[in-house]
């Protein structure tokens, strides 16, 4: 099932130390784009006898079956993906293929967003626990 879910998708870690609302209403500006948040997929995850709820944002590109979700990467001091703590965030795209091309011009759309620090590609197989990515 995880490997199904990652099939044919791109994803993106980002660090930009800003509360998400904020990044997600920059992005929604810089970008011409409308991420919302989607509570019915919100990933839980339980740790150390406690609960934590990572958010996720959603966007549906118009004329296209290609979504794009952000993962807020760290909730009350736990991390969605631990081998990754300096990430903030984790942009997913998911749907119609992106090409590479497609995805260096989505990095320098991003990397134009001021309080930004860093936007780099993550492939699949780098992440250790990519079910924690899955909803």
């Amino acid at each position: 099932m995880v490997e199904e879910f990652f099939d044919g998708t791109r994803l993106l870690g980002i660090v930009a130390p800003i509360k998400s609302y904020q990044f997600c209403w920059l992005l929604n500006q810089q970008l011409q784009i409308d991420f919302r948040i989607n509570h019915e997929i919100e990933i839980q995850l339980d740790k150390k006898k406690r609960k934590y709820f990572f958010s996720i944002y959603e966007y549906n590109e118009p004329n296209s079956s290609r979504t794009h979700f952000l993962y807020i990467n760290q909730f009350d001091g736990e991390y969605l993906l631990p081998e990754f703590k300096h990430l903030d965030f984790l942009w997913l795209l998911k749907g119609d293929f992106t090409s590479n091309e497609e995805l260096s011009q989505l990095q320098q759309s991003i990397k134009s967003i001021s309080g930004l620090q860093l936007v780099l590609e993550l492939t699949a197989d780098k992440i250790r626990h990519k079910a924690h990515l899955v909803f």
